[in-house]
């Protein structure tokens, strides 16, 4: 493999990769910033608008080279739970170095973007560009921070990285492009004969000069068939107030609400993946974050039935009081120990669920509530997740409403394996698409 020349030359043998891109409905984000040189020569080539897509590492004290996590604008943050777990982080110490890196995120964003605006990438397809890829960890966040602003189809695309590449990104990004993995890779730096250090002026003059020369391609243009709401929200639900990301297609025949024992549903890759094959079958979906941050770093929250139940009856209330949820029927998809808290509030006299999926989840946390359970439940288990799948063949059994338990060959618990998660995705849809448009026939006879 012929290294790169330079952050130039591997931009523009990028774009050439990119090329089937041209003419699309595409927005080209630079990660600052050594990725902005390559991404203005793919925008540049491809006649695109180019925008600065900020993300920061957060070291380990005393070794900041290792991250335990990266941030994102628009309160993204993507965890390394193994590094958090052996450098004893506590949540204290990653609240402080998270704060400081959130003050140096705005700050690098105002002085990039120069009082500009950020291009919109809602309903585009939005194509991330870095000089490579290392452990992967800033990508990560990118992908979720462009998912998070309505992307329509999100590429990343870098000239060197690991081996595995694409394995790593499942769920993240729909597609990744890398021009080279070397079997003895190391560092990014290998792959380039010149790799110094990108200034922060070089990156304010690059996005200047794509500001002047892309202009007409910034243009906005947004499909007939676009979403009528697909926005972050915030969902009051008792003493706090809780994120997530609704999405309500044209002429939708129900609403599912995502809920993720961890806390952060709305940017779990896995489930943004379903409620996407949901979207495209006509069902609207909440994904939403039953714990704050600061309540998701406190393990017992993540295991209190009551009070993630508990948010899932505010939230379905919530969507029962806007014009343009109101009157669809409301399924619930849970997944971990949401999934328990799922089938508790589906029992809640407050409100009406017409279904209740599960993956890979925890049903017997419901305890006693299962047997009031009437709610159709669908509950998905991997082949290979044998201590799950007794956990919801026990619950099955005291459930008195129609209960399935369908059982994904192959499958671990996180349904990582290839084909795993598509096949939970088209169980889940059929699963709705059956039991809410039920409910909507009878609603409307």
């Amino acid at each position: 493999m012929r290294p790169f020349d330079d952050r130039v030359d591997a931009g523009r043998r990028l774009a050439q990769r990119l090329e089937s891109l041209c003419g699309q409905n595409i927005v080209v984000l630079g990660l600052p910033r050594g990725g902005i040189p390559v991404a203005f020569e793919v925008a540049k080539a491809l006649q695109a608008p180019l925008d600065v897509l900020m993300v920061r590492k957060l070291g380990v004290p005393f070794q900041p080279d290792l991250a335990f996590a990266a941030i994102g604008e628009d309160d993204v943050r993507v965890l390394n739970d193994l590094v958090v777990c052996q450098a004893h982080l506590d949540g204290d110490t990653m609240d402080t170095i998270e704060g400081k890196q959130r003050i140096e995120l705005r700050r690098r964003a105002q002085r990039f973007r120069c009082g500009h605006h950020r291009i919109s990438v809602r309903g585009r397809i939005a194509v991330i560009v870095d000089d490579g890829i290392a452990t992967g960890a800033t990508a990560k966040a990118a992908c979720l921070v462009v998912r998070a602003r309505g992307a329509h189809r999100v590429v990343l695309a870098v000239p060197i990285g690991p081996e595995d590449i694409g394995a790593r990104f499942t769920g993240y990004a729909d597609e990744v492009v890398c021009l080279q993995t070397p079997a003895a890779f190391f560092a990014v730096g290998q792959g380039y004969r010149n790799f110094t250090h990108t200034p922060d002026d070089e990156v304010i003059a690059l996005l200047d000069r794509a500001r002047n020369d892309f202009a007409d391609a910034a243009a906005v243009d947004v499909a007939a068939d676009a979403p009528l709401r697909d926005e972050e929200i915030r969902v009051p639900a008792g003493p706090v107030t809780v994120a997530g990301h609704l999405t309500i297609p044209q002429h939708s025949v129900g609403m599912v609400v995502f809920a993720h024992g961890s806390g952060s549903s709305r940017h779990s890759p896995r489930n943004r993946y379903v409620a996407e094959v949901l979207n495209r079958a006509g069902l609207a979906t909440l994904l939403v974050d039953l714990l704050t941050l600061t309540e998701e770093r406190h393990r017992a929250n993540v295991f209190d039935i009551g009070l993630l139940a508990g948010r899932l009856v505010d939230v379905t209330h919530w969507l029962a009081g806007q014009p343009d949820t109101a009157a669809l029927p409301v399924g619930y998809f849970g997944a971990s120990t949401a999934a328990g808290a799922a089938l508790v509030a589906a029992t809640d006299p407050q409100v009406n669920v017409a279904a209740v999926v599960s993956r890979g989840g925890r049903p017997d946390l419901a305890g006693e509530s299962l047997i009031r359970v009437h709610a159709p439940t669908l509950l998905i288990v991997g082949g290979y997740d044998d201590i799950v799948l007794d956990l919801s063949r026990r619950a099955g059994s005291v459930i008195p409403g129609t209960c399935e338990i369908v059982v994904v060959p192959r499958a671990t618990h996180l349904f990582e394996e290839p084909g795993t998660l598509e096949e939970v995705a088209v169980l889940a849809r059929d699963w709705f698409i059956d039991h809410l448009s039920r409910v909507t026939a009878t609603a409307n006879p």
